[in-house]
């Protein structure tokens, strides 16, 4: 058995950080979408996420990764001072590491973001793998961030149980061919119906649904 972390809501509830900082980069780029509408656009990478808005040769490729880090430096400030792993999650990981569970990442966010993480809160070393945005060619729903994951754990996709917080995310735990624990962080239970592969969801690691898991 292997856990794959998604990171952005389900390890740290970070989303309405993410949200806020979306809305205001895109509505001053001219996007005049209200916050419920820039939501349903925050999946895949940033690059994506600005195509799938503005048209596919709105912006350069450079203008989009300008606009993209922005974005994320503004993220960064507003919410380093709430800077914090979801609650239980510090006791799950260390209960996992001592039960030698293989662990890795497997999130759209961008090594920039990843490194704000893992590193100011000095979690890098339980991760055998963390697989970015910057790894994959197609973002989920797609499997492949979390296929990469499973091969560099070396443990079969069937054996694998993602962690994730967004519909998109679990859609693309199922293309992997893994179950999936859902984080509501971010998302209601009812956005999950079409799925089949949810094992549980839970507010946060303290949950007697997710600590079963390591027993």
């Amino acid at each position: 058995m292997a856990f794959i972390f998604d990171m952005n809501g389900t390890m740290i509830n970070d989303m309405e950080y993410h949200l806020e900082g979306w809305y205001n980069m895109l509505n001053k780029l001219g996007a005049n979408l209200d916050r419920e509408q820039v939501r349903g656009h925050m999946y895949g990478k940033n690059e994506e996420l600005l195509e799938r808005i503005f048209g596919k040769d709105h912006f350069t490729a450079e203008q989009m990764a300008s606009i993209a880090q922005e974005k994320e430096e503004l993220y960064q400030e507003a919410f380093r001072p709430h800077l914090q792993l979801i609650a239980g999650l510090p006791a799950f990981l260390e209960k996992a590491a001592a039960l030698n569970i293989p662990m890795a990442i497997g999130t759209a966010a961008n090594q920039f973001n990843i490194g704000y993480v893992l590193d100011n809160l000095n979690i890098r070393h339980y991760f055998k793998a963390v697989i970015s945005a910057e790894d994959v060619t197609s973002s989920k729903p797609d499997p492949e961030v979390f296929l990469k994951a499973a091969a560099e754990v070396e443990v079969a996709p069937a054996q694998c149980i993602v962690f994730e917080d967004a519909p998109k995310g679990v859609e693309a735990a199922a293309n992997a061919g893994m179950q999936a624990v859902v984080l509501t962080t971010m998302h209601t239970r009812d956005e999950f119906e079409a799925y089949d592969n949810i094992i549980a969801f839970i507010d946060d690691y303290n949950d007697p649904a997710v600590l079963a898991l390591l027993k």
